[in-house]
């Protein structure tokens, strides 16, 4: 699957692309097929996005997962302290976007 991820313009937080707008939570990403540059294209010429870029990744019973490390860093938050990665059910977790 080819999901697409990049940097909320306003806040800089790592985003990925829910089909139709940006999520801060992975789980929420959808496989874009062949549409990638065509979704890029429109998103960061409307300035919601930046630096963004298509990935390839699996989706498991555990979730969205990138099949690349440095992704799967960007998705889950840090490797050798899990109590900092970002909760998506964490209702308190939105309070840091600006």
């Amino acid at each position: 699957m080819n999901i697409l991820t990049g940097n909320d313009l306003k806040s800089g937080a790592v985003v990925w692309w829910d089909g139709t707008g940006w999520s801060l939570y992975v789980d929420d990403a959808v496989d874009v097929g062949d549409r990638a540059e065509e979704i890029l294209a429109r998103e960061q010429s409307a300035r919601r996005v930046n630096a963004a870029y298509a990935i390839s990744a699996n989706r498991d019973d555990n979730g969205v997962r990138p099949a690349h490390i440095k992704e799967r860093v960007r998705a889950l938050g840090p490797t050798v302290r899990p109590d900092l990665t970002l909760k998506p059910k964490d209702p308190a977790a939105m309070n840091w976007v600006i």
